[in-house]
Order: C-alpha cells, then structure tokens, then sequence
C-alpha cells in the first residue's frame, strides 16, 4: 500500500460487477456456439463504478433499498465473488458474518463447524480450544452444539454464527442483516458486543435496514441505489437522503446532493455536523415537508373545507428531521388552509406502528386547545409538543383537521400515513413504550 492508504482497511476502487441475463437457458449455449459472436444476453449492473474507503478503526455502514448492490459489495470484500471490474484491498483478518449459516457444512455438528470455521480464518486449533469457551457462552444454544447444524432453527443458526465471528477477535468485522433474526435479548447482547469491539479498535463494515443501528454506531455511511454510489458521509445525512428514495422524492434528493456537492457535506466524514447545522438555517426558508421524508404513497381524503398545505417534524434543537431520539422532547408542527368557515375545527395527530396499529396520539379537543370560529381564508399553524417515549423503531404519522357539526364526526381533510418517524434509541424495554422506571436496588 502506498503511504495514503495505510491507514485504511478496506479500500475499493471502480468496482463493477455485471451479471449476464438470459431470457431462455438455451441462449446460453447458443451464446457460447456462436460462430459470429452473436449476444443472446443482457448487461445487469449489480455495482456500477463503486468508490469508497474505511479506515482502520471506524464503523462503516452501507445503506440502500433491496437490489441495490449491498450484499454484492459485501461479498466482493469477503473474496466470495469477483469483481468484473476494479479492485478492492483488504489490510487486515476479516471475520464476516454475510447470511445465515454461510460456511457451515450443514452435517457437521455445531462444534465442528466452529473449528472447521475457525481453521479457515487461519486459526490454530489451540487458539480455537482457547476461544471455544466464549463461543459457545455467548452463543447459548445448550446441547445442541453436539448436533448437526442441519437440526436448528434459524434463530439458533444467527447465534451460533455471530457468536464465532464476534469472539475470534478479527481486526475486520463484516455483518450483512444478522442482527435482525433472533429474539430482542440476543439482538441487544450482540450490539452490546459489537459496542466492545467497535471501542477496541475493530474495523466494522455493515448493512442493516435497521437505521437506529446505523445512527448509533456509524461513524460513516455509503448510500447506494440500484448498483450506483450515491453519496457518503455522516449517519444521519445519509439516512435522510435514504428516506427519500424510500419515499420516491428523486427530484428533492438530486436537488440536495447538488447542495451537498457545493457546500462540501458529500465527503464530510469527520461526524461534525456543523456544516449540516449551517445549511439548514440557510435553507431556512419555503415549506417543511420539502426538508423531510414525505410519504408518495400516502392516503388523503376530507370534503375540503380545510387543507393541510404543509407539516414538519422537529427534535429538541429544532432541527427538521425524521429522525426523533428516545426520551428527548419532539415537535409535531401542522399548517391548515381554511376554505369555508367552520364553528369548531379540530386539529389531531396519531402515530401508529408499521402494522397499522394505532399507538398514541391527540387532538386539541383532549388537550382543551378549543379553537375559535375560523373565517374562509384564514391560516393556523398548530404544534404539538411532547416527549418521546416510543422504542427504537419505525413508524407512521397521520394527522387531519376535524370537527362536529349537528353531533356528527365531519372529516374536513386527513393525510393517513403521511410520514415515517424513525425513532433512535440506546436502551429498549418489553413492549411498545418505555414506563422510564427509576430502579433502586439495596442489598438486605
């Protein structure tokens, strides 16, 4: 490596990975026979032209929606496939957690499989009979390690499988989604892990849909939509970029890298969000639902009476954000239109989960906010102002602007589903919300 990069653990330079599709098995081989070279095939770009490094020490997470390159670039790091084009250089042991049970000979028992697995990171079997111990506690799977791995639940599969990637002290940790099987305990003794070796001075490169993990830990994040490099920089910038292409607002997100680009934010990876605080007092002005995830899809209904012509979602600093942390004081801010006088009007939100189920919510009618009679023409804002006491977790706002007229429910406009809120969180409890129990324990 030349002196630039020496302190980087994982350098890939242009990668491009092409499948070749067919749409019949027989082209194929009439591909291969052809004397004139006739292409019976079609180019599929899983990467195309991917850049990007990780220094020794960071945490690295790569984000993006399904079919967007993520576990292909994984894979490549891994050495598990080729690229068609470019280069990666890996400086450092890796240790890669990549799908479920990968590496496992599905006949060998658990024990096996740890030392069989352990042999090809280029361990001794001494330095596997000395790690044995803290594989086998972390991943508590009992008996069963005595077994073939063909016998167990996937549940058992992710604990026996991280447990051996994550106590062989690698200097490379690579996780592709495993986090996300298994029961919330283990999740959380496996982040709690991760945490330990992230602090010793691990390199760890992952991918998760799960953007609390990605907030917490990421000291830098690499976006990628469909096996292109979209932008890289601190956590939570790159995860409101990917909430946009999650909610189809592509003119909005190619609108703000042109921003990024001029305010040099893209290559930010100090962590130093400064900068972002910057260009949001100077994008200060136009409406908030421009500078949030704004569901495409969402459903609106009412007789038109009124119109909720812009919302926004703020955290404790004020800034607008999909991104709410637990047990820190959130804004909910709703601007109405009215088109008719209305004795009444009734300004609600509710939050649900991604079931559809409603979990909390109010209105100013239970608040004992009563609204005066409103004229055609006349504006209000209204926020609501509370504390969020919500797991991490995704979830769905709606919100609408309602009323009573001759004792019936009139609906004058109502946006279901209209945002997401992605709640951050470093300490979950059973359930949906958090009691925030004072704990006092006396030894007697």
């Amino acid at each position: 490596m030349s002196e630039i990069k020496k302190n980087y653990a994982i350098q890939v330079e242009n990668v491009t990975k092409i499948y070749k599709l067919y749409d019949k098995p027989i082209d194929r081989l009439k591909e291969s026979l052809s004397l004139s070279h006739r292409e019976y095939h079609r180019d599929f770009y899983a990467l195309n032209g991917l850049s990007f490094h990780v220094e020794k020490g960071q945490t690295v997470g790569i984000i993006g929606t399904n079919g967007s390159g993520k576990s292909t670039i994984l894979k490549i790091i891994t050495g598990v496939l080729t690229p068609t084009t470019g280069r990666v250089e890996v400086d450092g042991k890796i240790s890669a957690l990549l799908e479920l049970g990968a590496g496992f000979n599905m006949d060998y028992t658990g024990i096996e499989n740890i030392y069989m697995n352990g042999t090809m990171m280029g361990y001794s079997k001494k330095e596997m009979d000395e790690k044995l111990q803290d594989i086998l506690d972390f991943a508590e799977i009992g008996d069963f390690v005595y077994q073939p791995v063909k016998t167990y639940s996937s549940g058992m599969f992710v604990r026996l499988a991280f447990a051996l990637a994550i106590n062989v002290e690698p200097e490379i940790l690579i996780v592709d989604e495993a986090l996300s099987v298994g029961d919330v305990f283990f999740q959380a003794k496996c982040y709690r892990r991760m945490e330990e070796i992230r602090k010793s001075g691990t390199t760890i490169l992952m991918v998760t849909h799960d953007m609390g993990s990605i907030i917490k830990y990421c000291d830098k994040v690499v976006l990628l939509n469909k096996g292109n490099f979209v932008a890289q920089g601190t956590a939570g910038h790159m995860v409101d970029l990917y909430k946009k292409i999650l909610a189809g607002q592509m003119e909005a997100l190619e609108a703000e890298l042109q921003g990024d680009a001029s305010n040099d934010l893209i290559n930010d990876f100090s962590g130093d969000d400064s900068q972002g605080k910057e260009k949001k007092t100077e994008n200060s002005h136009g409406l908030m639902k421009e500078k949030i995830t704004i569901n495409a899809n969402r459903t609106e209904y009412g007789d038109g009476r009124a119109e909720i012509y812009d919302l926004g979602l703020f955290d404790s600093r004020g800034n607008l954000t999909n991104l709410l942390l637990k047990g820190e004081m959130f804004t909910i801010r709703e601007c109405i239109r009215f088109h008719a006088d209305i004795e009444a009007p009734i300004f609600t939100y509710t939050i649900k989960d991604k079931k559809g189920t409603d979990l909390t919510g109010t209105n100013t009618m239970y608040e004992g906010a009563d609204i005066q009679p409103v004229k055609d023409g006349d504006e209000y804002q209204v926020e609501f102002t509370q504390k969020m006491t919500l797991q991490g977790g995704e979830y769905l706002l709606s919100m609408s602007c309602t009323g009573f007229e001759h004792g019936e429910h009139v609906v004058y406009h109502r946006l279901y589903d209209v945002a997401n809120l992605t709640v951050i969180s470093n300490k979950n409890t059973v359930g949906v919300y958090d009691m925030e129990s004072k704990v006092k324990a006396v030894k007697r």
